[in-house]
């Protein structure tokens, strides 16, 4: 993930000796199901998340002095998800933690260390009537819900205006919404010399890196469908196959690095163009003169029809737990409309709530930079909800890697084997 926190490694260890943190030991699935009192959160340590954190603890301790809440950013370790994991093992992770990745779920409730949320009286009421249908990406196999859908940002294309009107191309209304036109420019901006490569997705093999150049362009491809469904592979398809396609000529035209760039391409300037969400509004902030539009799609598709990638973060409540009503009362004020829209003006990241830019209109006639995103919410792909979750993206990324971005592999070969490897592991 782009702006996942890739945090210092080696100190997952230190996770198993945050004894306490969960309010009191390792827990069971139903135990302190009806139990109140203080509970542990953790939530993401960038500094906007951060700020949101501490105001909506606060807000809730003025409130609740029976019911405290303790917080804390996630401690450190070589990924979030390692850190979780671990704690769950040792039985001290906290009561909720707010910065919980989909496709890592799967592995964490096989783990037992997920609350299955639709036990709650009004677990999946609660769930669907705030995320609408596309909390339905997030049920589990089971049907329950073990993690709250929370924010999202949906990816788009980033594009540098300077560079593009250096290269002689129309800056507001750029020609990438067709993969010849989106070629097209790539072509005239690496031509124009005005940066080494016209788009630079990280090439590196980490199981995540798909979802920020196969995965949207997939999404949109197809208006909407997951890499996995009913338990087998979607992709060894046409669609499937001019995603790929598409990717390998931007590659092998050195359109695109096959190489690491040690940075942010696109603030560098090493890049014309990036797939990043709402988040990089504020970090490229005034120092790039941007504009976002809609992945491409083969035959061009409508923005307002445009699929994408959710780069969504979830909310967990954990078996550790003692206090779990306290736990699920926090979750619902912590996704309440209010704090929803706190969370947004703190963030610029989009809470998962059905009709995003009806509810927060003001916010969004105030930051139109951010509306865009807010309407594209409705139409994201998440990653598929199923077991081995994470070894299915590693396979995925192992073979397109080989084929696409290397081109060592036919990519006929690589959808038909990879998919044949994938149905295998989403069988359980």
């Amino acid at each position: 993930m782009q702006r996942r926190t890739i945090l210092a490694a080696g100190a997952v260890a230190g996770v198993l000796a945050l004894t306490g943190c969960g309010g009191g030991g390792g827990g069971g699935g139903d135990a302190g199901m009806d139990s109140r009192g203080e509970i542990t959160i953790w939530y993401s340590n960038n500094a906007a998340e951060i700020a949101w954190g501490e105001q909506m603890v606060e807000a809730w301790n003025a409130d609740n002095p029976d019911e405290q809440i303790k917080a804390q950013e996630i401690p450190a370790g070589a990924s979030s998800e390692e850190v979780i994991g671990a704690a769950i093992t040792a039985g001290n992770a906290p009561c909720l933690i707010f910065n919980t990745s989909p496709a890592a779920v799967p592995g964490f409730q096989k783990q037992g260390g997920l609350v299955n949320l639709s036990e709650f009286e009004d677990g999946d009421d609660y769930i669907t009537g705030r995320s609408g249908e596309v909390a339905e990406q997030y049920r589990s196999e089971d049907g329950g819900f073990y993690q709250l859908p929370w924010k999202s940002n949906p990816v788009m294309i980033f594009y540098n205006k300077d560079m593009f009107t250096q290269a002689g191309l129309d800056a507001e209304n750029p020609p990438l919404s067709t993969y010849d036109e989106f070629l097209e420019t790539a072509r005239a901006l690496k031509t124009a010399g005005v940066a080494p490569y016209a788009i630079n997705p990280a090439p590196t093999s980490e199981f995540f890196q798909s979802w920020f150049d196969f995965y949207p362009l997939y999404a949109a491809q197809t208006g909407g469908t997951l890499l996995v469904e009913d338990g087998a592979a979607t992709f060894d398809s046409e669609d499937g196959q001019a995603v790929a396609e598409f990717w390998r000529t931007l590659y092998e035209e050195q359109l695109a690095g096959q190489e690491q760039y040690q940075g942010d391409a696109f603030a560098d300037g090493y890049a014309a163009m990036s797939i990043v969400g709402p988040w990089a509004i504020d970090v490229y902030g005034e120092d790039v003169n941007w504009g976002a539009v809609p992945v491409p799609t083969q035959q061009g598709t409508a923005p307002e029809e445009t699929w994408t990638f959710s780069d969504a973060k979830n909310v967990g409540l954990f078996t550790a737990c003692d206090n779990k009503a306290t736990a699920w009362d926090v979750l619902k004020f912590a996704t309440s409309e209010e704090q929803d829209g706190i969370w947004l003006e703190e963030t610029g990241q989009m809470p998962m709530r059905e009709n995003l830019t009806e509810t927060y209109a003001d916010y969004f006639e105030a930051n139109p930079a951010y509306e865009q995103f807010g309407d594209q919410t409705s139409r994201t792909v998440e990653v598929p909800n199923v077991p081995n979750s994470v070894e299915i993206w590693q396979v995925f990324r192992d073979g397109y890697s080989e084929s696409v971005i290397f081109g060592e592999e036919e990519i006929d070969a690589f959808l038909s084997d990879t998919a044949a490897e994938v149905d295998e592991l989403a069988a359980g």
